[in-house]
């Protein structure tokens, strides 16, 4: 991913840090990475843009959601809410935090919320994001 595109309105997409991704995988174990392109799975199984993984059945899947950023980002949260009400189904969602917007409290209240300190720095960039992080674990 460009680094100029990434903190522009050009992209969406935002690559979840390694290091992140690797600490939560040590405590979850994820089964599937939903929100992924070939080059930045972060799972063996992944949906990309083209398989919509808001058209798939997550069911029985431990989850992990970094979603695009933009206006779909309330489908996504949606989505993962919905889909960790099924047996054995747990989504881990690495979010902007937008405590103002409805998404947040529609949904991602009804999760673990977990504030991250600090600003992340995504893959691929030069310097950390414009805006704060938070898990949100649905289980």
């Amino acid at each position: 991913m460009k680094t100029e595109t990434l903190f522009s309105k050009a992209s969406e997409e935002w690559e979840t840090p390694q290091d992140l991704f690797d600490s939560l995988n040590t405590l979850y174990h994820f089964t599937l990475d939903a929100a992924a392109t070939t080059e930045n799975a972060k799972c063996q199984r992944f949906f990309t843009k083209e398989d919509d993984a808001l058209a798939q059945d997550w069911g029985g899947e431990i989850v992990w959601c970094n979603p695009p950023y933009g206006r779909s980002i309330r489908k996504w949260v949606k989505k993962a809410y919905e889909e960790s009400r099924k047996p054995g189904t747990k989504v881990v969602m690495l979010l902007p935090a937008r405590t103002d917007v409805a998404w947040f409290h529609d949904y991602a209240k009804k999760g673990n919320v977990v504030f991250i300190r600090g600003r992340l720095r995504f893959g691929g960039a030069q310097s950390c994001a414009p805006f704060p992080s938070i898990l949100v674990v649905f289980e």
